[in-house]
């Protein structure tokens, strides 16, 4: 069976990660592979629901993270294992790292409680801790992060956020490389669209994944 592989896309909001989601599938189905694009929070009918709740409805911190692990495992019960299983390529906008980096700095959420969560939602005896193969971080500033957002769309809770929430955000990030550094791939989204698309495949082709 064709290997399978699981990349995440993490970044701040404005770092135009999700619009490179589509060309590394693209890259991926012109070598033959089957792909499975998806996001988080979502994914599923139900992670789709308690998407709405989280990016828009006022909550506390914790209600806030166990929501997102809620529809993390159902996105993992019902598409995520069943892909990787197949021998798919998994391409998920967003994923674990996330939730570290906007609860955990963002929010300032205990970082052990997350940890602890991680392991219940993500774990299975015969296989450890689910992480992706690769993480891509699309490194921005905050402070361009908000020119980009701005007026780009009515914004959710998330995204309206001041831009000392989202330099925690990027410290958060930036706690989860330096506690598992080979996965991340840092790219610089501080480019033209063009340069920081070369940049998500040569991270790709030095794992031998693409030609």
């Amino acid at each position: 069976m064709t290997q399978a592989l699981f990349i995440s896309f993490e970044g701040i909001d404005g770092a135009g990660k999700s619009s490179h989601v589509e060309g590394l599938a693209k890259a991926f189905q012109e070598q033959g592979r089957a792909v499975t694009v998806t996001r988080e929070p979502g994914g599923t009918p139900l992670a789709e629901k308690l998407r709405t709740l989280a990016l828009n409805d006022p909550m506390d911190p914790l209600t806030e993270a166990l929501l997102m692990f809620a529809a993390r495992r159902d996105h993992l019960a019902q598409v995520i294992e069943p892909a990787l299983a197949r021998g798919d390529v998994v391409l998920c906008d967003r994923f674990t790292d996330a939730t570290f980096a906007y609860q955990g700095g963002g929010r300032g959420f205990d970082w052990e409680v997350l940890a602890q969560l991680e392991q219940w939602v993500q774990s299975k005896p015969t296989r450890g801790l689910r992480q992706p193969d690769i993480t891509l971080l699309f490194d921005l500033d905050p402070a361009i992060a908000a020119q980009r957002l701005a007026g780009a769309r009515v914004p959710d809770k998330f995204e309206s956020q001041p831009t000392e929430f989202f330099a925690r955000v990027a410290h958060g990030y930036d706690q989860r490389v330096a506690q598992d550094p080979a996965r991340f791939a840092r790219i610089d989204a501080d480019q033209a669209r063009e340069a920081v698309w070369a940049d998500v495949l040569a991270a790709i082709r030095r794992k031998g994944w693409l030609p």
